[in-house]
């Protein structure tokens, strides 16, 4: 016997507004499969959690879009020898995780560098990862790693701005 439409619209339009639940252990959960304790770091279990019109920023990029954001982890997995992330903290407020991490990247001419920094995610209604923003200093952490220029550099930041 076929159903009612009506039935059926309303089936259908309850399973869309069924909410994906991202919280503090989700995202620990997933972050923790992303970094392997060494080799290249893997998000395809990640990338579904995302909204199709998601947002990601850093110190070098804007980037709109789920698809222009699997291509920018792309490269960056193609560029590194290894990526280690370790999550410091983390916090939840609504539909905003914050979380502070230690990334170690390897590159294959280069000593491994520790670079410090947080992400912020904000939520969609729907549970999807709508916006994330990572904060670090990418440059301040690079050169600390080379002999004399880190103190260089340390100087002329706080002769400028300090």
């Amino acid at each position: 016997m076929e159903e009612p439409k009506l039935d059926t619209q309303i089936k259908s339009e309850v399973l869309s507004e069924q909410k994906r639940d991202i919280n503090i252990e989700t995202i620990l959960h997933l972050w923790s499969k992303t970094y392997n304790t060494s080799g290249k770091p893997d998000w395809s279990h990640i990338f579904p959690y995302y909204h199709n019109d998601m947002i990601f920023q850093d110190t070098i990029q804007r980037i709109e879009g789920k698809e222009k954001f699997v291509e920018m982890c792309n490269r960056l997995t193609e560029r590194t020898k290894e990526l280690k992330m370790d999550i410091v903290s983390i916090v939840q407020n609504d539909d905003i995780i914050i979380f502070e991490w230690v990334m170690t990247m390897m590159f294959k001419k280069w000593p491994s560098t520790p670079i410090y920094g947080s992400t912020k995610l904000k939520i969609s209604e729907d549970g999807y990862i709508l916006e994330q923003r990572d904060y670090y200093d990418l440059w301040g952490d690079i050169f600390n790693n080379i002999p004399r220029f880190g103190k260089m550099y340390r100087k002329f930041l706080l002769n400028k701005f300090g």
